[in-house]
This record gives structure tokens, sequence and C-alpha cells, in this order.
């Protein structure tokens, strides 16, 4: 702190006026009090000056000319001084590995002076959005057309986990389909589907990638909504001139999610956040639970994710469901914060029961 430094035992032995030998200022070497009877003014982040142990704020003393009068009859050994290696010791670990760095992070590193530290690298990812119905978010779509809205949720998400990725649209062609998703796999770490992976006539996504070699890790999960959802990777291209100038390893890794919307979003939130946090070493279990507000009854065999609006009452979470109607019902995710989880097995979910809830709100 800004003030005076003198010696304690100056004044536990009642000595409270103390000449100024000089002044401390930080950045600069280190004083030594010759007379252990004066003070040296002393400035904050300054070294504490040789043959002194307290220093007294100049809130607690009068200042005049060459002389300081401390104006308190107690103080402590070392008060208001930060001792080295306080914080930490020497040899201590002060950040772990598998952390995702933030403020706080940034700030250590450069008080210890690591100007660079090996990190996790993020995956080059390609947003595609598949259909002929779709049309440009700045255009006015026709009777039988809507706009492309799938991929700029999507594009948002993963902006949320610091991921920036590129986005394509493709039309309902299985030949252009195949010629820019080979494209896409020698370039892009993962590729992100929405659309085109159901039993439709033009839903051409599950035969294209086996065509050029994605192997189907599953196909259709047993959830609502989101249950077409396909996954797979790519294990071998073979290296082409492309690969080996983009050093890129021949792993590419697919989510297909389905088109409707809540089933786009639920599916990235479910399956890519997780695939992400476990693939750049973070602890990717979902430790956030609440306490259904109201009675549910959900008939099919299914993992429901009902998206709910959350309450917090006297530090306790409740999820309140909104009613919507399907999973094309993109508008009623404004009225929610939350998916609850609802597991398979049952059919009637009680109030008051508490379930895991999958978050896209801060709260």
């Amino acid at each position: 702190m800004d003030g005076i430094a003198v010696s304690y035992n100056a004044f536990k032995n009642g000595q409270r006026t103390f000449n100024i030998e000089g002044i401390q200022a930080a950045g600069s070497t280190q004083l030594t009090l010759q007379n252990t009877a004066h003070c040296i003014e002393t400035m904050t982040g300054a070294m504490l000056p040789i043959n002194t142990d307290v220093v007294i704020p100049y809130e607690e003393v009068t200042m005049n000319d060459d002389k300081a009068t401390v104006n308190i009859n107690e103080t402590t050994h070392f008060k208001n001084i930060h001792k080295k290696g306080k914080d930490r010791k020497k040899g201590d670990l002060i950040i772990a590995k598998n952390n995702v760095i933030s403020a706080a992070e940034i700030g250590v590193l450069a008080t210890v002076g690591k100007a660079k530290v090996q990190v996790a690298k993020n995956p080059k990812v390609m947003i595609v959005s598949t259909g002929d119905e779709l049309v440009a978010v700045n255009q006015t779509p026709k009777d039988y057309q809507i706009r492309r809205s799938n991929v700029h949720t999507l594009v948002s998400l993963l902006q949320r986990i610091n991921i920036n990725a590129e986005t394509a649209h493709i039309t309902d062609n299985k030949n252009i389909l195949k010629q820019k998703i080979e494209g896409f796999l020698k370039t892009y770490d993962v590729l992100l589907f929405s659309g085109a992976v159901s039993k439709g006539k033009y839903d051409f996504i599950p035969e294209v990638l086996d065509e050029l070699g994605v192997k189907k890790c599953f196909h259709r999960v047993a959830q609502r909504p989101g249950k077409p959802f396909w996954f797979g990777q790519i294990e071998s291209l073979g290296v082409s001139e492309q690969n080996v100038n983009q050093n890129k390893e021949n792993n590419t890794v697919v989510f297909a999610f389905p088109g409707n919307p809540i089933s786009t979003f639920v599916s990235c939130l479910k399956y890519f956040y997780p695939w992400y946090q476990k693939s750049v070493g973070l602890d990717y279990t979902n430790k956030n639970v609440a306490v259904l507000a109201k009675d549910v009854t959900f008939k099919p065999d299914l993992v429901y994710f009902l998206h709910s609006k959350l309450e917090n009452k006297n530090g306790v979470l409740y999820a309140h469901p909104i009613g919507g109607n399907g999973s094309g019902d993109l508008a009623s995710l404004v009225d929610a914060d939350v998916f609850l989880e609802l597991p398979m097995g049952r059919n009637t979910f009680k109030k008051g029961e508490i379930f895991p809830i999958i978050t896209y709100r801060s709260f």
C-alpha cells in the first residue's frame, strides 16, 4: 500500500514520529533503511525496503516536511506487505492441463511469463444445409419455400463454444451432393449436416456418405425430437495433394442432424457439444439438473427432450414445460431456456421429480 515503511520493533516500543529517509518507488531498486528509528515512504507495488517490516498507509499518517507521524496505536508484524511466494510457492501447479483459458488464466500466464502455451486446436467445421425448399434469409420465400434458418442456429451454437464455422447450401441433387461433400471431407475436420437424413426419396445424405467411404457409427436414436440423427467418421481418404498441402489428417467426423429446427438444435447440444469437449480434453459430464414443475405424460418409449422455462426459487431450479407444435416449432424455443431430458422406459413424469437439463441460455 502507499504509505511509510517502518521497523515493527520501533513502533512496538512506542515510537510514532519518524524521520523520512527517502522514497521507495515501484519499479526501482530496493532501498535500505539506514536508521531503524526512521522510515521510508513506500509506494504500492514497490519492494519493501530492507530493515522494515510494516507498512502504515498514508491515510493513518500525518506528513509534515521531512517527518511522518503515525495516528494509530496498533498494527501487526508484516501488515500491508505481500510476501514473495504468498500466492503460490515455487513448483506449485497454478493451471492444470485441460482447462479452458479465460481472462483469469490469461492474467496468470502473463504474470509468470508464458508468452506461448500449448493449446488444443479447434476443429475446422463446415455446416451444410440441404433442400430445394430453402432460400436465403434475405429472400422472400414462395408458398412452397422456407428461409434457411438451421445453419444460422448451428453457427451461433458453435460460436458459443468459440468455434467459427463455415456454411454451405446444396440442392437435392445426388450428384452435386456427392461432389461437394467429397471436397468437404478432404478439407474439414467436422461436417455438420441439417436435413436429408430421414427416409424421404430426396434424403440422400446417408447414401452419399456411404459411397464416399464414411463409416456409419449409427443412424437413428431412441429420442424425440431428433430420432433420425446420423453419425459417422471417415477413417481414410487416401493422401491426396490437397490433403498434404493442408496437413489434414484423414479422419473427418460427420454429424448429420434431422432438418426439423428443434431436432437440429437439441442434437447439436446433446451430441456435438460433448464430442467437442471430449476431443479437446474437457470434462463433458452434464451435472445440471432441475425440478419438474408440473406433471408430464409422454407415451412413446423414447427419451424426450422437453423444452422448458427455468425458474430459480430460493436457489432451486424449476423447469416449467413449454407447450409447442412439434419439432418444427422453432419459435417455441424463444420462450424456453433448457431441454429437460426425460428418460425412456416410462410415460408419466411427476411434479417434483429431478431430471437432467441441457441449457442454451445462461442462468
